[in-house]
């Protein structure tokens, strides 16, 4: 007999779910930080290589970097807990390295998580 995706969310514990909502709550709060630090630093390098802007800030690439260094940490804690496939799993990560996509890709995951295990 398979399991259809209803008797999933009712046959999954309550701890299962709270642990659940707190790593998507992470991994949306670094998506969209990780997504504003790769706009900001995308405007610094159009403004130093087009237009040769001097005497930019020189940390801009430090921080995002760092961001991004967090959001794959978490990004793999909320898919290790809701056990995504690996394709999906390695395209939720690369989303943090497109302008504008980690915005599209955290909808998308947030919707199929909360979707799936009713969160």
């Amino acid at each position: 007999m398979s399991t259809a995706p209803e008797d999933t969310v009712a046959a999954t514990p309550t701890r299962d779910t709270k642990k659940i909502a707190g790593a998507l709550l992470r991994y949306r709060v670094l998506a969209y930080a990780t997504g504003i630090w790769l706009l900001v630093l995308t405007a610094e390098m159009v403004a130093k290589y087009i237009f040769k802007v001097e005497n930019l800030p020189s940390w801009i690439a430090i921080v995002h970097g760092w961001v991004y260094f967090v959001y794959l940490i978490l990004t793999m804690d909320l898919a290790v807990k809701v056990r995504w496939p690996a394709g999906r799993t390695v395209g939720t990560l690369l989303a943090g390295t497109v302008p504008f996509l980690s915005f599209f890709v955290e909808h998308w995951r947030t919707q199929q998580v909360k979707r799936d295990f009713g969160v």
